[in-house]
């Protein structure tokens, strides 16, 4: 057998590491396989690494639980990634929690058109204010991360996923420690940051029975206003493994209340005509800091002149007095893999998702279009203009006095599914067989209340929970059913050579009721939100791969796959047919617009080879080249009038043509021994648009086509360098990230930036003996040089406007861990 024949270390970010290997499994299988020990993040003296696998035949690495530790403890799954190659992920705080202004691309495709699961659950598309998941952050606590798997490009067949153009994110769980432990770590920090975890393994209870109860407490002020962020969380996890299968029950509990950020808007436009020229990046601030809790400042600046000259000034750059997202979230699963021969598991999953959360934003009447929107339910007298002064008196009164309105998206999910897997190794064949449904009920509801004046609010409570809504603008109710099913097989053709070849099949229905209707023209031009129903369906989506292990250290490995995005089905958010602004809209959509596809085809190479260059004693790493050609693009745009009998002038969403990728990832891993380590990822990606689009009654031609994808860049690199020297570990982390577009016709840009992180780490000796196991402390710090930037983009619509958040400041993080 090869090295090949089983998953191999191939990027490794410490030099501590030692090398993971897991079972040798059938590729489609890999990322399913479970086995009762004690895995990288399920032990604490256990190191982790980057690990390439192989016998899969696409682009997939995977970083392991103590690595991601490493980074920041605490940190999202997601925001660990940013260190693989082709990884774009950028947010407004250092652990990557906060998901109103998480920026997520990779190969060119937005966090939307990527695959995300929890130890094999969906955790749907990541879209904020979601509607058929949640995050991982939320799915499982940090520290309890066995591993992440990133698979660029296209991931397994049987993923259970409606969104995975461009690839899949597959966290997954530690299991409970083989023997009994306590595990406790405190974090403190920059800006009163607090992070208290712990965590309770049994060991072997009988029976072969393990089980862990596991909970975290975090806080931490916004570093660029009096925001706080704040949760609880709690896992617990059993495993009873015996001759006949194995058992794995799960269930996670997440309270999360977290500040929003508001972006900075920049506007570029040219002189036209008699109009002069605007631009707004001389003067637009570089953070838009909330008000709160200094209410009374809050009440003057909204009735100042500076107030009203901001308001009136391109890009409107005011400052709301609060907003913030609060998630309460209880997910399970219960799992048995059966063992029914040698040559055949059966693995079958049933999973349940409870989401409560509210989206709250609170800022001045005047603002953005308000007083036309409130005229709508509260009209003044006949003739008099919603701006007048009289008018907008009459509206702070009803508001509660103080000249603010409180906005709220209220939101709700449920969710039950079964997932199931069966798997047979038939002489040199691998089969495997699969299904997944998914029944969603979602709900949305848009709502206005008042702020007191004499009892203002804040921003972590629910309005409904202490006051009765002056304006339910819509409410939205949504089911869902989806189904999934894939086949494939794996030939051994011989031990070198193995090709895979498969297929899978995707329905999605929808259905949309709308108990509360908006009243005509006040929500965003719309008529009213469409009802009935969606149904689209993909029988035949193939996959082809192969793995030749040329020589026993190098292994070549091609991919081809076809994969679907459903459609969105929300009200509230997203590219969405149900957020439509009228029922002929829907029905235009329905017989007229196509789900985005791509296919994608990947090669590359893989290597791991000893050596003895003076110091440098080990060589790994891996190059790729892939190629995806993205067709039915679809973007919200203004209306044209090849649409008829639509009075409100609401967006349309259609097909706007497609997308051609290239790029490249070369990752490369230099050892000197067990005392320091090299790790390097470059990555090029040319995304650009193949054809212009119409917008607008005019039809007015946006020239697209030629243009570069947004909010991608087309270079990043990163490094990782570890220094080991016992019991002292330092780490530099850098990553550039190159020029990106901020418009879809390329017209405005943000330049490269490159910022580092560092941590210094010390594994405190003990004597033999005391009841402490392991104590290591560690100083982490972010954005070492205090780099001011632009961080995630809110791309323009049309030329001459885009969104910036900004990055965030040089924080420090002290942190202590003990186990005993």
């Amino acid at each position: 057998m090869s090295n090949f024949q089983r998953p191999f270390l191939a990027l490794m970010l410490a030099s501590s590491s030692t090398t993971a290997y897991a079972a040798d499994v059938p590729a489609a299988a890999d990322t399913a396989a479970q086995t009762l020990t004690a895995d990288a993040a399920g032990d604490p003296e256990s190191d982790g690494a980057i690990v390439v696998t192989g016998r899969v035949t696409r682009s997939v690495a995977t970083l392991e639980g103590p690595e991601i530790q490493k980074v920041l403890p605490g940190i999202s799954p997601l925001k660990a990634i940013q260190t693989l190659p082709g990884v774009t992920f950028l947010t407004a705080d250092p652990w990557g929690n906060n998901e109103q202004n998480i920026s997520l691309f990779i190969h060119g495709f937005n966090q939307q058109q990527l695959g995300y699961t929890l130890d094999g659950v969906p955790l749907g598309d990541q879209q904020y204010g979601n509607y058929n998941g949640l995050s991982p952050q939320r799915a499982v606590i940090s520290e309890n991360v066995g591993r992440v798997t990133l698979a660029t490009g296209a991931g397994d067949l049987g993923t259970p996923s409606t969104s995975n153009l461009g690839g899949t994110i597959d966290t997954f769980s530690s299991d409970p420690a083989a023997d009994f432990g306590i595990r406790a770590a405190t974090t403190i920090g920059s800006h009163d940051a607090f992070r208290a975890f712990g965590r309770i393994d049994s060991g072997d209870i009988g029976g072969n029975t393990r089980l862990y109860v596991s909970g975290v407490r975090q806080y931490a002020k916004a570093w660029d206003f009096n925001g706080k962020q704040k949760g609880w969380q709690a896992n617990a996890k059993l495993v009873h493994a015996d001759d006949t299968g194995t058992f794995t029950g799960y269930f996670a509990f997440s309270d999360k209340q977290e500040p929003n950020e508001d972006a900075t808007s920049i506007v570029v436009r040219p002189a036209a005509g008699t109009t002069a020229a605007v631009d707004n990046r001389g003067v637009a601030p570089y953070i838009r800091p909330f008000i709160y809790p200094d209410f009374a400042s809050a009440v003057a600046y909204y009735q100042s002149p500076e107030y009203a000259a901001v308001n009136a000034a391109p890009g409107a750059n005011y400052r709301n007095y609060y907003s913030a997202a609060i998630r309460r979230d209880y997910l399970g699963y219960a799992k048995y893999d059966l063992n029914v021969s040698d040559d055949v598991t059966w693995s079958n999953q049933g999973y349940y998702h409870h989401n409560s959360g509210v989206g709250i934003v609170a800022g001045p009447i005047t603002a953005a279009g308000l007083p036309l929107l409130f005229s709508f339910y509260y009209p003044g007298a006949a003739g008099s203009s919603p701006t007048s002064a009289t008018n907008l008196a009459r509206l702070s009164t009803i508001f509660g006095g103080a000249g603010i309105a409180t906005r709220t998206t209220e939101y709700r999910i449920e969710r039950y599914g079964a997932i199931s897997t069966l798997r047979a190794e038939i002489g040199d064949h691998a089969l495997e067989i699969g299904g997944w449904y998914e029944h969603q009920r979602s709900s949305s509801y848009r709502r206005w209340y008042g702020l007191d004046v004499n009892n203002p609010s804040d921003p972590y409570s629910r309005p409904e929970d202490y006051a009765e809504p002056l304006i339910t603008q819509y409410g939205s109710q949504i089911r869902v059913k989806e189904y999934q099913y894939h086949l494939q097989d794996a030939w051994h053709i011989t031990p070198q050579l193995t090709i895979q070849a498969g297929f899978k099949g995707t329905i999605q229905d929808a259905r949309q009721a709308v108990p509360v209707q908006p009243i005509p023209g006040s929500f965003t031009g719309s008529r009213e939100l469409p009802v009935g129903r969606l149904k689209t369906e993909r029988w035949f989506l193939p996959q082809v791969g192969g793995i030749w292990d040329v020589t026993a250290s190098e292994q070549l490995f091609f991919n081809v796959q076809k994969n679907i995005r459903q459609f969105q089905t929300s009200a509230a958010a997203g590219l969405s047919p149900f957020a439509l602004g009228s029922q002929t809209l829907f029905e235009f959509f329905k017989d007229n617009t196509k789900p985005e596809t791509s296919v994608t085809y990947e090669a590359g190479l893989r290597t791991r080879r000893q050596v003895d260059f003076g110091p440098l004693t080990s060589i790994e790493g891996q190059i790729s080249y892939y190629h995806v050609d993205f067709s039915n693009r679809l973007l919200a745009i203004s209306p044209n009038t090849t649409i008829t009998a639509i009075a409100s002038g609401a967006t349309i969403l259609q097909n706007v043509g497609s997308v051609k990728t290239d790029g490249i990832d070369a990752a490369a891993t230099l050892r000197f021994g067990s005392t320091f380590s090299l790790y390097n990822a470059l990555s090029y990606n040319r995304s650009v648009y193949q054809d212009d689009y119409v917008t607008g009654t005019a039809l007015t031609v946006v020239p697209t086509s030629g243009k570069k994808v947004p909010g991608s860049p087309e270079w990043l690199n990163k490094t990782v360098a570890t220094l080991n020297i016992a019991p002292v570990e330092i780490q530099l982390i850098g990553d550039y990230l190159g020029k990106r577009y901020a418009t879809f016709t390329n017209d405005l840009s943000v330049g490269g930036y490159y910022t580092m992180s560092g941590r210094i780490a010390a594994d405190i000796p003990l004597r033999d003996g005391m009841f402490v196991r392991k104590l290591n402390v560690a100083l982490n710090v972010t954005n070492l040089t205090n780099k001011r930037a632009e961080s995630t983009l809110s791309i323009g619509a049309a030329s001459g406007t885009y969104n910036f958040f900004p990055l965030a400041d040089r924080q420090v993080f002290g942190t202590v861990s003990v186990a005993f």
